[in-house]
């Protein structure tokens, strides 16, 4: 059961940002500290990633868990509201993602997808993969 009134959930909700996310930023921050240069949600992108290395082909995306449905066959059965709107709309996003995925690698693109708390909780990690890959396609 919720334990906000309908209409505090949906003021949550409404102030939930689609771009410029806490952790999205944070990653984009440590890698700008680090030296590295990157377009943010770049609208010529298929999928807009949330961050490219357009030069080396790479597009990073930094998903939140409720939204892109993260252990979605267990956390599906955690949704006690508006299950009918929700489940078909995470079901979308989840499809859409797989879309986007197919798509760029298609197009010899790497894809780098971190989930919020990975990015909270493991930003050295985080970090380090992306320079791993980015190395590697620097020869």
């Amino acid at each position: 059961m919720d334990n906000l009134t309908p209409e505090q959930r949906r003021k949550n909700m409404q102030a939930i940002k689609s771009t410029e996310t806490k952790d999205e930023v944070r990653l984009a921050r440590a890698l700008w500290n680090l030296g590295y240069r990157y377009r943010k949600n770049n609208k010529k992108i298929f999928g807009k990633p949330d961050l490219t290395f357009a030069k080396y082909k790479v597009a990073i995306f930094v998903d939140s868990e409720f939204f892109h449905g993260k252990d979605w066959e267990v956390q599906q059965l955690r949704i006690k509201s508006n299950r009918e709107y929700w489940i078909p709309k995470i079901e979308r996003n989840r499809k859409r993602d797989e879309e986007v995925n197919a798509f760029l690698l298609s197009q010899n693109w790497t894809i780098i997808r971190f989930w919020s708390k990975q990015v909270q909780k493991e930003l050295d990690q985080c970090i380090a993969k992306i320079e791993e890959i980015l190395q590697t396609l620097k020869g």
